[in-house]
């Protein structure tokens, strides 16, 4: 491991999983209100690693291996523990399910292209719903325990924004299925060393993997 600021606000967002968890296990306003500072930091985390990770020069296979395993285990450990405290019930686990099954195809995708080295680049569709997601569940993190936004309390706010998040999933999922399909028909050609997507990635080849 290569011992750098990037590498350590990567490595934060996955010790501040569990402490996200376990605040909203606590039940009450107060762990409400913490739990989403916890969850306001490790998504900061999120972005500053890979811009310093760029600016400074500090691009690492280490960091590039950890960075979407440690937004994976965030996301889908603070939505599981959503649908046990109850602030996602009945058809509202629905797009917690829909982004589940994406992060699973993603991993398993990127397992698979790994071996042809394909890159996965980072397109513009994806940041957009890693955005309104991590405010969707930040909303949902606060749950009760924040105020009204005009006419919509925090619980209506996040899920609606979960709904949006979800059906991004899908059409980025498709997208990057649909580009993996093509390597697997072309395995036996020379292979080509960009993962092509439909739309085009904005960040440099040495960017951090595709959420």
């Amino acid at each position: 491991m290569e011992a750098n600021l990037p590498n350590a606000l990567t490595l934060s967002r996955i010790l501040a999983t569990p402490v996200v968890c376990l605040l909203l296990f606590v039940g009450s306003d107060f762990g409400s209100w913490l739990a989403l500072g916890v969850w306001a930091f490790a998504c900061a985390t999120d972005f500053l690693d890979g811009w310093l990770a760029r600016t400074w020069q500090q691009q690492s296979s280490f960091g590039r291996m950890l960075d979407p395993i440690a937004d994976k285990l965030l996301v889908s450990s603070v939505l599981l523990v959503l649908v046990g405290v109850d602030r996602l019930t009945g058809a509202a686990i629905l797009p917690a399910a829909i982004i589940l099954c994406r992060e699973i195809l993603v991993s398993g995708l990127r397992e698979f292209l790994a071996q042809l080295q394909v890159r996965v680049p980072v397109t513009r569709l994806a940041k957009w719903k890693t955005a309104i997601q991590m405010v969707a569940i930040g909303f949902l993190v606060v749950g009760n325990a924040g105020p009204p936004v005009g006419p919509l309390y925090p619980l209506e706010i996040g899920l609606y924004g979960l709904w949006v998040a979800a059906a991004l999933t899908l059409v980025t999922g498709y997208d990057y299925l649909r580009a993996g399909l093509h390597h697997v028909a072309a395995d036996r050609q020379p292979p080509d060393r960009t993962f092509r997507v439909a739309a085009p990635p904005i960040e440099r080849a040495d960017a951090r993997d595709a959420r």
